[in-house]
């Protein structure tokens, strides 16, 4: 069973999450909060798989929030739900220690998709937002360019193809169907292009792929 916590002020956005979160048995949502010191203090109570914050709230932000559980307990991954009107936030939330990013808005199965990847020590964006949170991060790092470039070097064509998709903030599936392929395949490209990349998850691949200048051509893609 995943234990999952979850921290925002408005009332509404807890019952809406909670209530998609009750639609998969594995699932269990055994505190929430208002503000982020309340979903600290609950989350080192409950010690739960996932906490998500909500990017702002009162009292105590969302990455402040994730800044300090990360050190206090970092046992419990983070995801953030966010808008698409907090693009500012998304380098900071990052690198506060958050794990996934989720649209408030979003498809009810990307949230039970973002809480089980992450409580299983992956990364999470909901495709919809995946290339706003990559692009503002890369657009951090852009020192990191040659550096990047010589890491994709040794891809092979098929991979430089499947990291650019992924950079583009495309799902497993999207890139199947874009490569016409199956997603199996799909996820043994991924596998293979994190470990060729030493990346840590998805989102460091992304990363990696926009500083590498891989992306440029797929503005086209969603």
């Amino acid at each position: 069973m995943i234990r999952a916590l979850l921290a925002d002020d408005e009332a509404m956005i807890r019952a809406g999450v909670r209530a998609i979160l009750a639609a998969d048995p594995g699932i269990e949502v055994v505190a929430e909060a208002a503000d982020g010191h309340e979903a600290i203090e609950l989350t080192l109570r409950h010690r739960p798989d996932v906490t998500l914050l909500d990017i702002r709230m009162p009292r105590l932000d969302g990455i402040a929030a994730a800044a300090e559980l990360r050190r206090a307990a970092p046992g419990t991954g983070i995801i953030m739900l966010t808008t698409f009107g907090e693009d500012e936030y998304i380098a900071r939330a990052l690198s506060g220690g958050a794990s996934g990013f989720l649209l408030k808005s979003g498809d009810p199965h990307e949230l039970i998709a973002g809480v089980r990847a992450v409580a299983a020590g992956a990364a999470y964006l909901s495709p919809k937002v995946a290339h706003r949170v990559i692009t503002e991060l890369a657009g951090s790092r852009l020192s990191g360019g040659a550096r990047a470039r010589h890491r994709t070097a040794g891809l092979t064509p098929r991979e430089r193809d499947v990291l650019a998709l992924l950079g583009a903030g495309l799902s497993n599936a999207e890139i199947a169907a874009r490569l016409h392929v199956v997603e199996g395949t799909v996820k043994a490209y991924v596998s293979a292009i994190l470990t060729r990349l030493d990346a840590r998850n998805r989102v460091q691949a992304a990363v990696i792929a926009h500083e590498a200048g891989l992306v440029a051509a797929t503005d086209d893609t969603p």
